[in-house]
């Protein structure tokens, strides 16, 4: 390593960010200018990432978990040769570019995830060391450790703050991910000023309680000293590691260094002139970088692509030696077509013997998923047997059992979400999340960042309305449906019997590019006619119906479709032909055919009523009268709820009649 090519490398970074910050007046220069030596050092002497192939299942993995210094991801992409231009810097936040606000995974090449909210990026490394120790457990083999890579985050004060960091460090330093190390770009500066207005604690004594290794590094100028700590921090096997990098907000512009005014507005033409003197930068024009720098940095990306090229070297013995793990790794990394089987289960056709609450229907599906899909990986925020996730014979999830395939997240729905995505994103596994679905508002934040990276995050969510019962209000979901089916490319299933619960989970088992969230019932659900499940993978289809055409139709989900059953029967009785409509999830049907939505919900037929016990918001565009619940619910049993609320088949009758 060359100091002065070091020095002069680091400086590129802190350029080209304030720069492209400066073109688009638009930005946060203050982290890139600060952490520009050690994400540098980590880049240049330890991530095993190769330009030439940025899919490599055995990379190490990088998250910005602090996304608004994206510029410091883009000017190391670009000078590491992951394919964006100068031009892309220039366009830096600008419309359809590739160096969007914060960076979005899926749009530019080297981004592992899409880090917007502070904190996030912390939990969904935790999920990428997860994937990566289990499928180390479950591939390798002595002399063969083909599954053997570090997850490094970067992450600042702001991430630090946000209880999402707590609550997935814990589970890290509990379940001893001693391949997560995390740079702490400590600068002690917020937008509003001094940390110490808000956060005094001691950050490496708390990671020290969670388990952490944690390392101090007092000069963030000096990549030596981040190298050696980065080297004690791999050294250590039974802890994840903390590094503590003491930095400067703005480092190198003296108008701006240290001060929260560089956190997020560009520096101005003078302060760059002066950044550029203070660091002795050898061009005036802008975006220009030495070509020595360039040469440099691609000769250190040479033992990139040596690391790979070792790595095929190992796999092809391996895969010579252990043809049956070469197979299953097939299954696991590649488009396997497990999930499309899962079509002809029987549950799709069965019909329940006796009423059934959702939940279990799940729980029973899971348990024929679990063999069926070998690569699932799941868990609950500490409520498997009430949420009936756990798939049994699977293992546990430990330090001591990472081959374990049964996820225990502890009371933590939000990093449990954040981790789920992490394992989704790492690849080679499929995963599902749990808890009660009035809990989902604690995980929410992490959905939305499942639909809007548009991976298959999977989310079960039971007790799913005022069925729950004596537990009363604080634990009976109204606005949570409307909630969730409000969030662009997410698919919200409450499904209505066993059979559609089944098609509930082959939709999610198939989904490639977007999240599920099954909705599931506490109290028991009557079966529909067998066999009709599978008419819900388009999102809603007749299960009652009379001869002819219609006079009214009730559309309705999960358990009220046994009462809109109750209510045909009466309706037809007083003459009044009826169609039961399911619609398990309001976003496949708005996908089908204007054929097929209207041979469900002929436009001709408008005495329509809908009838879900939960809030009527977003009903209208179905049905013009609705049964439903715009007030929180109440504690007591759940058969007296539904009558008190006017969840009832007299109720629908009244309202078509």
């Amino acid at each position: 390593m060359s100091k002065e090519l070091d020095t002069l490398s680091v400086n590129s970074i802190r350029i080209l960010s304030a720069d492209a910050i400066q073109k688009a007046n638009s930005g946060h220069p203050g982290l890139p200018l600060g952490a520009a030596p050690a994400a540098f050092t980590l880049w240049s002497r330890f991530l095993n990432a190769n330009p030439a192939n940025p899919k490599w299942e055995n990379r190490d993995r990088f998250i910005l978990s602090g996304g608004h210094g994206s510029m410091l991801l883009y000017s190391l992409l670009h000078l590491f040769g992951y394919g964006l231009t100068v031009e892309d810097l220039k366009n830096f936040r600008q419309l359809n570019s590739l160096t969007p606000g914060h960076p979005e995974y899926g749009h530019t090449v080297g981004v592992e995830a899409t880090t917007g909210p502070l904190g996030a990026g912390l939990g969904m490394a935790v999920g990428m060391a997860v994937a990566e120790k289990h499928l180390a457990a479950t591939f390798n083999r002595e002399g063969y450790d083909v599954v053997d890579h570090y997850t490094y985050a970067i992450a600042g004060d702001g991430c630090m703050m946000e209880g999402i960091s707590s609550e997935a460090m814990s589970l890290a330093g509990t379940l001893k991910l001693s391949k997560l190390i995390v740079l702490y770009d400590s600068n002690n500066i917020s937008i509003e000023g001094s940390t110490d207005i808000a956060f005094t604690e001691n950050v490496r004594k708390r990671f020290e309680a969670f388990g952490f290794q944690t390392l101090l590094v007092e000069d963030g100028n000096d990549v030596d000293a981040i190298a050696a700590a980065i080297e004690e921090a791999k050294a250590d096997t039974e802890r994840p590691s903390l590094i503590e990098i003491k930095t400067k907000i703005g480092a190198g512009c003296p108008a701006k260094e240290g001060k929260s005014s560089a956190h997020g507005e560009p520096l101005g033409e003078d302060n760059i002139a002066a950044l550029r003197e203070n660091l002795n930068w050898p061009l005036k024009e802008s975006f220009a970088v030495p070509q020595e720098v360039y040469d440099y940095i691609k000769e250190l990306t040479k033992k990139s692509q040596a690391a790979e090229d070792e790595w095929n070297a190992l796999f092809a013995d391996y895969a010579a030696k252990f043809p049956e793990l070469k197979e299953k790794w097939d299954a696991y990394f590649g488009d396997s077509d497990a999930a499309s089987k899962l079509y002809d289960i029987p549950e799709f056709a069965k019909a329940q013997e006796k009423p059934t609450a959702s939940r279990n229907a799940s729980g029973e599906v899971i348990n024929i998923l679990k063999d069926a899909i070998p690569n699932l990986i799941g868990g609950s925020a500490d409520l498997s047997p009430s949420t009936k996730t756990y798939m049994n014979g699977a293992g546990d999830f430990s330090a001591a059992t990472p081959e374990g395939r049964n996820m225990h997240y502890g009371v933590r729905e939000l990093s449990m979400a954040a981790i789920g995505n992490g394992i989704t994103l790492h690849g080679g596994l499929k995963t599902f999340v749990s808890t009660f679905f009035v809990f989902s508002d604690y995980l929410k934040p992490m959905a939305r960042m499942s639909a809007l990276m548009k991976i298959p995050t999977t989310f079960v969510l039971t007790h799913d309305s005022i069925g729950v019962g004596e537990d009363g209000p604080t634990h009976q979901p109204i606005e949570q449906l409307a909630t969730f089916r409000t969030i662009p490319n997410l698919l919200t299933f409450r499904p209505a019997d066993y059979s559609e619960t089944a098609a509930a989970w082959y939709t999610a088992m198939n989904s490639k590019d977007r999240p599920v969230a099954i909705v599931l019932s506490r109290q028991n659900l009557d079966s529909l006619p067998a066999g009709v499940g599978k008419n819900s993978c388009k999102g809603a289809y007749v299960a009652y119906d009379s001869e002819g055409t219609p006079d009214a139709i009730i559309i309705a989900t999960g358990s009220e479709v046994g009462i809109a059953k109750q209510a045909k029967d009466t309706l037809d009785a007083k003459g009044i032909k009826t169609r039961v409509v399911s619609m398990p999830c309001m976003e496949l049907f708005d996908e089908q055919s204007d054929a097929y939505k209207e041979e469900v919900l002929p436009a001709a037929v408008t005495n329509r009523v809908s009838v879900e016990a939960a809030s009527t918001f977003g009903w209208d565009r179905y049905a013009s009268k609705h049964v439903g619940i715009d007030t929180f619910g109440a504690s007591g049993p759940a058969g007296e709820l539904f009558k008190l609320f006017g969840i009832t088949a007299d109720a629908i009758v009244e309202a078509l009649s």
